[in-house]
Formats: C-alpha cells, structure tokens, sequence
C-alpha cells in the first residue's frame, strides 16, 4: 500500500468513524459514567472485535454473509435485541435513580474490566452490515501486486489509531459538557438519552433491509 492509498484510506474510514453509532455511544457512556479507565476497556474491546471482522473479511466471510439471507437475518436478530436489551437497562437505571455517579469514575470498580469488556465486544459484533461494510471498503484500497497480509495489518493499524483518537475526543468533550452540571443530574439524564438512542439503534437494525 503506497502513501496516496493509505492516506485515502485513512480519510475514508476517518468519515465513517466520526459519524456516531452504538460503539462511540458506548465508550462515551461508560467513559461519562464510570471513568477514562471503563472508556479504554471498551476501545480496546471494539478494536478487538474489528481485527476479528477484517480477518473475516481476509477470509472472504463477508461476501459469504451477504449470499446467506438466512445467516444474516439472525445476526441482525441477534445484535438489534442485544442493543436494545442495553437501552432498557440505561433506562431501568435511570428510573431507579442508579445512576448517581461522579465525573472523576470513583464507582468504576462497581464493574469489572470483563464486564467492560464483553459489553463493548458484544456492541462492536452487533450489526451484521459491519462486516459488509469493511467487505465493501477494504478491498478498494489493496493492491494486489503486494503482500495482502501486510496490508490488512496496515489498515487495521490504522483503524486503531483513528478509532482510539475519535472516541478518547468524543468523550473528552461529553465530560466537558458533564462538568458544567451536576454530576447526578447529568448522569441520569444521559442515561436516559443513551437508553433511547440504544433503543432507536437496535430497531434500526432490526428494520434495516439486507444490504
């Protein structure tokens, strides 16, 4: 991969990743409600989940998912009542006045890091047309005149980086935005727009047509 395609790579995917979508909802949830140290998990989490779809990809899944309707369809079943499943507990939570939590993440050992963890690798795996759109994408930038390893190791490489700064930015201004209210007030009310939003994106998913 010559510097002119990684550059158009680095500024495609970075489009797609500044659009906001379940993972960066996640991270700027947990990174709101239970500290720097919950956001990085769930980074570190998606990023996990995203080598596994472009090694899928590598592997030619993804053009195989979108000749299965069967497959997909409960994949999409599976990863829409899953993201929906999250916005009920956020609202539960809510409710229930659970949410009384400082910016500074003291409640972050409330959780374990595997809880973190799954939960962000399970958001990361919900939406089937992930590992069609990296199907769709990738491939436009690989030359096949070079190694194909080297180059998926690149893109994903990249794709860390732009994913790791996007999402740290992403909730290094919804604490900034929390900081000018009360920590439980404002706690509470994000839990209920993150549950709404969870919701609203599961039933996208669920709607959603094959692509």
């Amino acid at each position: 991969m010559d510097l002119n395609t990684w550059m158009l790579f680095f500024l495609a995917y970075l489009l797609a990743t500044l659009t906001p979508g379940p993972n960066v909802l996640l991270v700027v949830k947990n990174g709101l409600q239970h500290g720097w140290r919950a956001a990085l998990l769930s980074i570190t989490s998606n990023l996990a989940c995203q080598a596994i779809l472009i090694g899928l990809v590598a592997m030619g899944v993804g053009a195989l998912l979108q000749t299965l309707p069967p497959l997909f369809i409960a994949l999409k079943l599976a990863g829409g009542g899953y993201l929906i499943y999250l916005g009920y507990k956020a609202l539960r939570a809510a409710r229930a006045g659970n949410q009384e939590m400082t910016l500074a993440g003291s409640s972050a050992s409330a959780r374990s890091s595997r809880s973190f963890l799954q939960e962000a690798f399970l958001v990361s795996a919900s939406n089937p047309k992930t590992i069609i759109f990296l199907c769709a994408l990738l491939p436009q930038f690989l030359n096949h005149q070079s190694p194909l390893p080297i180059q998926f190791v690149t893109m994903y490489l990249t794709i860390c980086v732009i994913v790791s700064l996007v999402h740290l930015s992403y909730v290094a201004l919804a604490r900034r935005a929390g900081s000018y209210f009360r920590p439980a007030r404002s706690q509470h009310l994000f839990s209920r727009i993150t549950g709404g939003l969870f919701i609203t994106l599961g039933g996208a998913i669920l709607l959603s047509g094959r692509p």
